[in-house]
């Protein structure tokens, strides 16, 4: 396989938790959120030869301590990331080497991916060239107006939701920042840019276990999966 970039992306302010912390760094079945995805990564097979890290201004030198926890063997960059999470990915994906031909990013919000689901879509980015975890849409969808009234019942056939790693040619993610900074376009994932810039993006089916921890339930949520897989 070819050379791997890793980008994980934990820049977020945790102020959804209600936490004084940064997200990452929220304490998760004893251990913080972000040392979950490095623990992860480093039983990525794929040939991983860099991470990039980006996370709250002020907080590296707290990012240092979880990466030597996590028994990371390669060489990593940490950066401040930006206000919002396109750009915490456009300064990091900066940072890559120009050596890689492959980029992975991941949101260290999700802290259940597992490092088979990394291996997969850096497998199938290989081939393809942009691939991203995802999962069927299992529940009834409405369109809801302002007033909070149904104003349609959106069929779910063909919906899937998307999740991470994504995986993605490094040049082909780098095109596709460069033309959303060029027309302020902000999307809520690196897959949309590169849909923009007319690539097909291919699903590889992830996990509900794969869940986002953005509010205090998803964090209560999380507390209850962390104990059941990975025991103490």
């Amino acid at each position: 396989m070819q050379q791997v970039s890793a980008i994980i992306v934990a820049a977020g302010s945790g102020s959804r938790l209600g936490s004084a912390l940064p997200k990452a760094f929220v304490l998760l079945g004893g251990q913080t959120i972000l040392l979950y995805s490095l623990r992860t990564l480093a039983r990525v097979t794929a040939p991983v030869v860099e991470l990039v890290l980006a996370v709250p201004a002020g907080t590296e030198r707290a990012a240092r301590v979880e990466i030597n926890a996590a028994g990371l063997e390669l060489p990593v960059k940490i950066t401040a990331g930006g206000r919002e999470r396109q750009e915490s990915v456009r300064i990091a994906l900066a940072l890559t080497s120009a050596e890689s031909e492959l980029v992975v990013v991941h949101d260290a919000a999700r802290p259940f991916a597992s490092p088979e689901l990394f291996q997969r879509c850096l497998e199938r980015a290989e081939q393809m060239g942009a691939v991203i975890a995802a999962i069927p849409v299992a529940d009834t969808l409405k369109r809801v107006e302002q007033s909070r009234c149904i104003s349609s019942t959106v069929g779910r056939a063909g919906l899937w939701q998307a999740q991470t790693p994504q995986a993605f040619v490094r040049d082909l993610l780098i095109e596709a920042h460069e033309r959303a900074s060029q027309n302020q376009i902000v999307a809520t994932d690196d897959a949309d840019l590169v849909e923009r810039i007319g690539h097909k993006v291919e699903v590889v089916e992830g996990s509900p276990l794969n869940l986002k921890i953005t509010t205090p339930d998803d964090l209560t949520l999380a507390e209850a999966l962390a104990t059941r897989l990975f025991p103490r």
